[in-house]
């Protein structure tokens, strides 16, 4: 079936069109229907299946054609999401959807001043993509009312209640229409998420899963290889500078580790960028357009990029530190091969983090690939760079020298 085919306005077949939407992805085949029909549903699918699509072409065709009653400038969806990356880019695709419709989309989210998205609400809002705290502070000023609400949409649904979002969900649904769609969406889901999903939604619930056993995406080809924690930095030293047209994602575990990550690879002549919770919300934003735009071709992460994060063309993804929570492997690595593109994963695990591999291959239901390297290659890639070995040398020599001096000082 196309979507030349589908019972949606011809706008909307003309922008999926322009966007080289032809044919519905699995996850979208199954749910456009069913939230046509006004069906709660729990719809589960791999990253980069096209969820957002999913909600959005149905939600937009109709709010299009909705009779005008007295609340036309009122909120008629809410899109809770965890992350504001996430929310900025769920109403960029809500925005290329809903081209040349009547049809607003606002996002909502913290970080930011709030006067300029007051003023978005003020003008009306037909669907609203927002993070929590910001939604509860902008309800309790009484610029955002919910008396005409008819669906509210969890992506991401897992990680929203995983963060504690629960109690938030919870207050929400107070303020909400008792006649209305619940769609929760995500790429993974466990049996107690499962029931408080249910929960929250019509019994008769609707649960849509599209996802092989193993949850990462079949387009994307993974690995992984032995490297001791000290000597990683010269294993993606190499990787990047072998690979000099290749747009990569590498994640790290945490904030202060992405900056020493990203400085180590500047002192060897490769220019990266950085985003992770520490920045402010416009430097982020920048961040990822910049690299969407193809500016550089580096970006260096912490989870706060995995979840949702639709970035075109992203050949390459590195766990430089295998993540601590198994199920962000999959988001991880379904930063590359999106849609029907292919991509690569590789992840460094060092002894200390056999144990997380361990949880991350139960967690997927499969062994991952090993990329074996020989004591020769291990060390060919330890001395890959000459200037930058010294550098670490000369560095780590000075800091010897400067102890030294402290250690003569105290006596």
């Amino acid at each position: 079936m196309r979507f030349s085919d589908y019972r949606i306005s011809r706008e909307l077949k003309s922008n999926l069109e322009d966007m080289g939407f032809k044919r519905p992805t699995d996850i979208q085949f199954k749910c456009i229907p069913t939230i046509q029909n006004g069906e709660d549903l729990l719809a589960i699918a791999q990253t980069g299946t096209g969820k957002t699509a999913a909600f959005a072409i149905p939600i937009i065709d109709k709010i299009q054609f909705a009779p005008k009653g007295p609340g036309k400038d009122q909120i008629r969806c809410v899109v809770m999401v965890p992350t504001r990356e996430l929310a900025l880019q769920i109403t960029e695709v809500f925005h290329q959807i809903a081209r040349n419709t009547k049809v607003k989309t606002v996002a909502i989210y913290g970080g930011v001043e709030q006067d300029p998205q007051i003023e978005k609400l003020v003008r009306g809002v037909d669907v609203l993509v927002t993070t929590p705290g910001r939604m509860f502070d902008l309800v309790s000023q009484g610029y955002i009312r919910f008396d005409y609400l008819e669906t509210l949409i969890l992506d991401e649904a897992d990680q929203m209640l995983n963060l504690g979002f629960y109690k938030d969900i919870e207050d929400l649904i107070k303020f909400l229409p008792k006649r209305r769609q619940t769609l929760f969406f995500s790429a993974t889901i466990d049996a107690k998420i499962k029931k408080l999903a249910y929960s929250l939604v019509n019994s008769k619930a609707i649960r849509i899963q599209i996802s092989p056993k193993n949850p990462v995406s079949k387009n994307v080809t993974h690995a992984i290889t032995f490297v001791e924690m000290d000597d990683k930095r010269f294993f993606l030293e190499r990787i990047l500078k072998e690979n000099e047209s290749t747009r990569f994602m590498v994640f790290v575990r945490t904030k202060v580790r992405a900056e020493r990550v990203c400085a180590a690879m500047e002192r060897v002549g490769i220019h990266t960028e950085t985003i992770h919770g520490n920045k402010e919300q416009k430097e982020r934003t920048n961040v990822l357009k910049e690299f969407k735009e193809g500016n550089f071709r580096i970006l260096i992460a912490t989870d706060i990029s995995a979840r949702g994060i639709d970035i075109p063309n992203v050949d390459y993804v590195i766990n430089y530190d295998m993540p601590d929570v198994a199920e962000n492997y999959v988001h991880r690595v379904g930063r590359t091969g999106r849609g029907k593109n292919k991509g690569t994963a590789l992840s460094f695990c060092s002894k200390e983090e056999r144990v997380l591999l361990k949880e991350i291959e139960d967690y997927i239901t499969v062994p991952i690939d090993v990329l074996n390297t020989t004591r020769s290659e291990y060390e060919d890639t330890i001395h890959y760079s000459d200037e930058g070995d010294n550098n670490w040398k000369a560095l780590i020599q000075k800091d010897e020298e400067e102890k030294k001096k402290k250690r003569k000082k105290k006596r």
